[in-house]
């Protein structure tokens, strides 16, 4: 894995990545040449704009993999899933550069050639990603991690371990320091027979992850100080569950890791690049689903036989504590809140027939487009929650007021890793995520989002 402006990509896909997207402006010239070699036309060299048409073609069709999650962890470990979204991959990206081409001529790939492209890459990846799977194997795509403890904090490591086989790290042992509490099986542990450098080598170790309940204890400090000028990585838990996971984990978190560790700043220039985004994207979305917005409303006061209002108006709490109202498509009885607040619940009987259907496809959020123009929300953010659950929940769970150190989002980095919240574990779950994204927050790291939702949306996941 290496950090690239706070988000961690593997190495392997990262070269898969750069592979991937020189087969998808080849595939151009390729077609072109194919076309023109078997046809009645002579070629005459390479035609102009073919240069610009080739490398638009391979950014969108790049941009694509990307949304549908064609270059997470595990995704070709399941290959129906994987065939699935290729397909939609290529219908996006032959959707999206048609309207490319109409908006910029110059650049037009003639229809045959485009065609053939399309076929061309299609198979360039699947030869590819066929290739890629037998040469790399599953584990030999993942790092291999040495735990230090055998006690709770390494359980912690075993446990992510076994419920999240797709992860790109394995572990090949544990090694005992003194924990009080033994809870690793005694063939998952490494006898200390040896220097911790000697050990690494032998077992080909990638990082040390220090995982002891007591540091007090004593740790290795010279062992480990020998292994990491001999270029082994040394985590500790924390930054092991933020790498691996895409976590903070709250229950491990202590002010001085905040302290002394990179992120949780944003400087101006990104903040003012974060601004711009939201700008013109919000002004541009809002244009495209105008109609749909007309057709919403139009569906909503028939639904209604004009008794009901379309839009639903509510109090959220935005940065720095700040409360704004947030509009959206009506999605419940005007009664919904009758007894009080409460979350929304799986087959939530307060919501209408058109309500369901608007936040399956996510519709009932497109008027937070506006507060996004408007500067209360962001594109990407944690979620905008009620002052009512704000003011309990920062009460009940350590940390919940600090994700309202960025401003709210459309969609965020938890929507995306966790279900929809129904109630407090839900929450101080996202949380975690939240968290990683306030670390982490960045231009890039918001694309990714941005790229990714593309997938939620289309896959309605987390829909509630």
């Amino acid at each position: 894995m290496i950090r690239l402006f706070g988000y961690f990509i593997s190495k392997s896909f990262l070269i898969l990545g750069e592979i991937e997207i020189l087969v998808f402006g080849g595939s151009v010239w390729l077609a072109l040449f194919l076309q023109h070699k078997f046809s009645s036309q002579n070629m005459g060299g390479i035609p102009e704009g073919m240069l610009p048409s080739a490398s638009v073609y391979a950014l969108v069709m790049m941009s694509s993999m990307i949304a549908l999650g064609l270059y997470q962890r595990g995704v070709l470990e399941r290959a129906s899933g994987f065939v699935l979204r290729l397909l939609i991959v290529f219908g996006i990206g032959a959707v999206l550069m048609s309207l490319i081409f109409y908006i910029w001529p110059e650049i037009s790939i003639p229809r045959k050639e485009f065609g053939l492209s399309l076929l061309i890459s299609m198979a360039g990846v699947l030869i590819l990603r066929s290739i890629f799977v037998r040469v790399t194997g599953a584990d030999s795509r993942k790092r291999r991690v040495l735990v230090l403890g055998t006690g709770i904090n390494a359980d912690r490591i075993e446990e992510l371990y076994i419920q999240n086989p797709t992860l790109g790290f394995v572990v090949v042992g544990f090694v005992n320091l003194g924990d009080s509490i033994s809870l690793i099986d005694d063939y998952r542990q490494i006898p200390k027979e040896q220097d911790l450098y000697d050990i690494a080598i032998r077992m080909a170790v990638d990082e040390i992850v220090v995982a002891v309940d007591d540091r007090r204890k004593g740790l290795p400090v010279n062992e480990l100080l020998d292994c990491k000028m001999r270029g082994v990585e040394i985590l500790d838990l924390l930054t092991f569950f933020e790498k691996e996971d895409a976590i903070i984990k709250i229950d491990l978190l202590h002010p001085s890791w905040i302290f002394f560790s990179t992120g949780f700043y944003s400087g101006a220039l990104s903040i003012h690049l974060k601004r711009g985004m939201d700008i013109v994207t919000s002004l541009i979305l809002l244009i495209l689903f105008l109609p749909v917005m007309l057709l919403i409303a139009i569906t909503s006061l028939i639904s209604s036989a004009g008794r009901h209002p379309v839009f639903y108006h509510q109090t959220r709490v935005g940065k720095d504590g700040k409360l704004f109202r947030i509009h959206k498509f009506r999605s419940m009885k005007v009664n919904a809140e009758a007894d009080g607040a409460r979350w929304a619940s799986r087959n939530d009987t307060r919501v209408t027939r058109l309500g369901g259907f608007l936040r399956f496809a996510r519709l009932d959020e497109l008027p937070q487009l506006y507060n996004v123009l408007k500067g209360d929300m962001s594109l990407v953010g944690p979620r905008p929650e009620r002052p009512e659950f704000v003011q309990r929940l920062s009460q009940e769970i350590p940390f919940y007021s600090e994700r309202h150190r960025v401003k709210p989002g459309v969609t965020g980095w938890a929507q995306l890793m966790y279900a929809y919240a129904a109630n407090r574990e839900d929450t101080r779950k996202k949380l975690e995520y939240d968290l990683y994204y306030v670390k982490n927050t960045g231009l890039f790291l918001d694309l990714i989002i941005l790229l990714e939702t593309v997938e939620v949306v289309l896959l309605a996941k987390g829909a509630r």
